[in-house]
């Protein structure tokens, strides 16, 4: 079948294709190459896989992961929670590996234990991942070795076990909190009637807390058997034969001990009618409406598979953009809509639906999804739409043909993790991008009409309602969804109502501005432009990606210098102006005028400064310094409509954080930390009674109005040739102000109304719970001299890292008491002039078993203060400067890095003109301070910058689960000896009460 389409040269121009030939295809020939596409792909005698693959991003380093075909699906009952336990038992103890060694080997060479040093748990699969450096030769042997521990080594002991229950009993209470209940119940409903909706990977409390070792072991020798694994190995290697000898050395000589066993396949059941849950969370942040469309998943194997898969993304993609339009009308159904589709186990896919609406809302929002989703069927999308989802595909993957030789390693890795495990093809990009430009020309209305056939609430459809007080019930649903299948029967749904769209963001261009100064920045690689119109702008220009411009531009003088009678309203500028469209058109106006174009803008008021920014593609970077223009030469003003529902909006969030556990919590430590001001206390209903909206959208027009204070920073791929003029026009052709406005230097400002504690405080928040659970926080006022000030900085990321680890170290792999702990600086506690001092605080977060969080607290302090007294070990600095150290290596190939560290060398207490000085001040302090950490070094900072003795000033607050009477009474009474005695002093007491209460009335 020739699918080639005439060529359109203004198409062709736009996206960039010239060079991409387009090909001849067989709707029916095969998708994917064997061996997968790039790969150095074989088996091992013992029936390992294994998958290796050079790429040079980032350099020197690998992505590393071990993939098993088991997951909680093929527990038995009495194993529930045991797929998940045998992963986090394979980090802590191995045959070769004891005492959480592997964690500690991979800290040493700077791979942080988290994210990318992990493991996951699925109903249908195990995955191990690693990211290591390799810039030496025997961290990948080692890493190879870990890898080849987990598939058959795992040491499951009952001391092993033991220590382990902590942590994962730990992940499954941080899941019982609001979101993950109406996850559980979501997934129950989807997986209703099939072995999945029993087998969450979490497993039961029960098993977690009682099963044996034995059965844990018996459950890994049953299934991890190395003919259901695969290794993958993505990274800068010299060539990939060297790896594959290295899978081969450490996994060709183990073998499993039994005969592979068959991995069972389990179905869910289809079903003609739609199955209904309304679900009542006192907890949750919202009203939601969910529908979900199960399906068989089919197997990509063709180009016809292909298409198909095509076809679904454009219908996914113009049915959010019609929620979206929605959600931008007055008195909207809900806030929000969008619309998805995933795999969700190996033999069920879903295209999922789901809003958010008002309180007692749900039934409106429903009924406005399926509406629309029977629209599609009896009209179609219009030419127009289908036009601007064809753009936006082709813009995506026009990006990703230009960054072909930029993809990220653990991008790599992931695709052949699906190949492994799904059967995924691994198609090359240049062949992915040839079949996107042959077939998507060819997909037409009709064909997105067909797919939206599979989505009948007749065809395994489920819905689900969640409110925080119950107003829905399943015959509501019911009704709805009989009324609107009528409503499609008779042809009574009228066709889509489209948005006329101007053709230009900018309608008159404005006259180009000019250069009065320019400096380079040999050290940065920058140049700085000053304009005429007063704005600073720098540039960088970067290969790190091809298809990547960042840019972000600040001004001094944020909400610190509103008094407190305006704080709140202006406050609400953003989000007001956000509603009504900041850059001169309304958000679903503006949505359609970027389609195709690869262009993000935002823009944000902060304490001390205001500032805006932009991601896109260098062909888009005209686009983004437009909006920039119209964000300055355009004002927001409100309308009744917009504000109403920004503040329906509003009182919604407020309402949800009021039911919040975490958020009454967090408000409280803020009080508490920050010494009550009126910048950190939580907003009521009754402040957003009191929002001025005319001075709230002044305050941002205001913010926004005067270029001449704003400095604008640039990095990517861009070449100044192109670069350079169009700052010149959309930049420095931003108008001057008649007058200065908000005009200030970082001397001007005030210091934000706040005061940190000088005592110990030690609070109890008892919150209602559905379910309990318990957070802590501590939190250290901290101050850094104006002298020392750029190199305590760097002491402080240092420290915290350390906290961060040794904290682990202590509550997790010693006590086995909590999951993870994070520890986080904050250092705007005054304006950043360059006197004075760096007034801030460094707090540690964690949440454990209400029980012991108090003992908690004690041992975290306890570890500070011997930190304060002997100090870290050797290993222990060694460990947090290679942490340090490969973290900078990798910022060095990301823009996003770049532009932090120039706004950072502008905005430093020590900047005073020179850019390339305050860069470079700000380099040698890490430097320095590198150099000279060491374990007294180390141990000297603690006490400088924390509090010393660390118990002798700090906050600590504990979230606690707040139990109702009948608990508490029930609890007393079981801790009591004499149980007859108290409870006929209790009943006598009644009596009198009630006689009491009879008697006075």
């Amino acid at each position: 079948m020739n699918l080639l389409p005439p060529e359109n040269k203004k198409i062709a121009k736009k996206q960039g294709f010239r060079s991409l030939k387009l090909v001849n295809v067989d709707l029916d020939q095969p998708l994917g190459d064997q061996p997968p596409f790039g790969a150095d792909y074989g088996r091992l005698d013992n029936g390992l896989f294994y998958y290796v693959r050079s790429n040079s991003k980032p350099r020197m380093r690998a992505a590393l992961a071990l993939a098993v075909k088991v997951g909680s699906v093929l527990e038995e009952e009495d194993e529930r929670g045991v797929a998940h336990i045998v992963e986090h038992l394979a980090f802590s103890a191995t045959t070769k590996y004891t005492n959480h060694d592997i964690i500690k080997f991979l800290e040493s060479i700077g791979s942080e234990f988290g994210p990318c040093q992990n493991a996951s748990t699925s109903s249908d699969e195990t995955v191990y991942e690693l990211f290591v450096p390799i810039d030496k030769p025997e961290l990948l042997s080692q890493a190879m070795s870990i890898l080849a521990e987990f598939s058959t080594e795992v040491r499951i002991s009952k001391d092993d076990l033991e220590k382990e229950r902590g942590p994962v009993m730990e992940e499954y209470r941080g899941d019982r909190n609001a979101s993950g209940r109406m996850q559980d119940a979501t997934w129950v409903l989807m997986m209703e009637g099939s072995k999945y909706a029993e087998r969450l990977p979490i497993g039961l409390e029960k098993v977690i807390s009682t099963v044996s070792a034995e059965t844990a072991k018996q459950f890994y020798k049953r299934w991890y058997h190395l003919s259901n694994m695969a290794v993958i190995a993505v990274g800068d290697f010299s060539d990939t034969q060297s790896v594959v000898e290295l899978i081969k050395t450490h996994f060709g000589h183990k073998s499993s001990t039994l005969e592979p066993p068959l991995i069972p396949t389990y179905s869910v059941p289809s079903h003609d009618e739609p199955h209904f849950s309304c679900i009542v969370e006192s907890e949750a942040a919202g009203s939601e409406v969910m529908i979900g469309y199960k399906m068989p998943v089919r197997e990509l194997k063709t180009i016809r598979d292909y298409r198909d898969l095509l076809v679904e993304s454009m219908f996914i993609q113009a049915l959010n953009q019609r929620f979206f339009k929605i959600s931008c009308r007055k008195n909207p159904p809900f806030f929000s809509c969008s619309a998805f589709a995933d795999i969700l186990v190996d033999p069920l896919k879903a295209c999922t639906m789901t809003s958010s609406c008002k309180e007692k809302g749900t039934i409106k929002a429903l009924e406005s999804m399926l509406i629309e989703i029977a629209r599609v069927r009896l009209h179609g999308f219009s030419e127009r739409e289908i036009s601007i989802v064809r753009a936006e595909l082709m813009s995506r993957i026009e990006s990703a043909y230009l960054e072909r030789d930029q993809m990220q390693s653990t991008n790599l890795r992931d695709k052949y993790l699906r190949h492994f495990l799904r059967g995924e093809p691994v198609i090359g990009i240049e062949h992915k991008a040839q079949l996107h430009k042959t077939l998507l020309p060819y997909i037409s209305t009709s064909d997105l009409s067909k797919y939206a056939e599979k989505l009948q609430t007749s065809c395994s459809c489920v819905i689900k309602t969640v409110e925080p007080r119950a107003s829905a019930v399943a015959d509501d649903l019911k009704n709805v969804v009989s009324r609107i299948s009528a409503l499609e029967k008779e042809k009574n749904i009228l066709p889509w109502d489209e948005d006329q769209i101007p053709e230009e963001i900018v309608s008159s261009k404005p006259n180009p501005g000019y250069i009065v100064q320019q400096f380079e920045y040999s050290n940065i690689g920058a140049t700085e432009l000053f304009l005429s119109n007063g704005m600073r702008a720098c540039y960088k220009c970067t290969e790190f990606l091809a298809d990547q411009v960042t840019l972000a531009g600040f001004s001094y003088g944020g909400l610190s210098e509103l008094p407190e009678s305006n704080y709140f309203s202006c406050s609400m500028g953003p989000t007001i102006a956000e509603e009504i469209g900041v850059y001169g058109y309304r958000p679903s106006v503006l949505v359609d005028m970027l389609a195709g174009k690869r262009v993000a803008v935002d823009n944000t008021i902060g304490t001390y400064m205001r500032m805006f920014y932009a991601d896109c593609s260098p062909s888009d970077l005209e686009t983004a310094l437009q909006l920039i223009y119209q964000l300055f030469t355009t004002s927001v003003k409100p309308g009744d409509e917009d504000v109403k529902i920004v503040m329906q909006r509003a009182k919604e969030a407020v309402r949800a954080q009021e039911r919040d556990p975490y958020t009454v919590f967090e408000n409280r430590v803020q009080e508490l930390t920050y010494g009550k001001s009126y910048f950190f206390r939580p907003v009521r209903i009754s402040d957003l009674r009191k929002v001025d909206p005319p001075q709230a959208c002044e305050y941002f027009n205001n913010c926004f109005k005067d270029p001449s204070t704003f400095t604008a920073v640039i990095v990517g791929n861009i070449d100044p040739t192109i670069a350079v003029p169009l700052i010149l026009q959309y930049l420095a052709g931003i108008p001057k102000a008649p007058e200065p406005v908000l005009h200030f230097t970082r001397h001007d400002l005030k210091d934000p109304p706040l005061t940190f504690p000088i005592t110990i405080i030690r609070e109890t928040v008892y919150s209602p719970m559905v379910e309990a659970q318990c957070s802590v926080q501590l939190c250290f006022p901290t101050e850094l001299k104006s002298e020392s000030m750029v190199e305590e900085v760097h002491f402080v990321e240092f420290l915290s890292k350390l906290l961060e680890t040794k904290i682990l170290q202590v509550l997790r792999f010693k006590h086995g008491q909590i999951y993870t702990v994070g520890v986080s600086e904050f250092l705007g506690g005054n304006k950043p002039s360059s006197s004075g001092v760096f007034r801030g605080h460094i707090s540690i977060s964690f949440s454990c078993d209400p029980e012991i969080a108090s003992k908690l607290v004690d041992l975290t302090l306890n570890e500070i203060l011997r930190l304060q007294e002997e100090g870290p070990s050797e290993e222990d600095v060694s460990a947090i400067l290679e942490i340090e150290q490969r973290a900078h290596e990798n910022g060095l190939e990301e823009n996003y890095c770049w532009l932090g560290r120039i706004l950072n060398s502008y905005q430093s207490k020590v900047y005073s003109g020179d850019l390339g000085a305050s860069f470079k001040i700000q380099d040698e302090a890490r430097t320095q301070v590198r150099k000279s950490l060491t374990p007294s070094t180390t141990q000297l900072a603690l006490q400088r910058i924390l509090p010393f003795p660390c118990k002798k000033q700090y906050t600590a607050v504990i979230l606690m689960p707040r139990r109702s009477r009948l608990q508490s009474l029930t609890s007393f009474f079981q801790s009591t000896q004499n149980h007859a005695k108290i409870l006929a002093g209790v009943a006598g007491l009644t009596v009198l009460v009630l006689s009491l209460r009879r008697h006075s009335r």
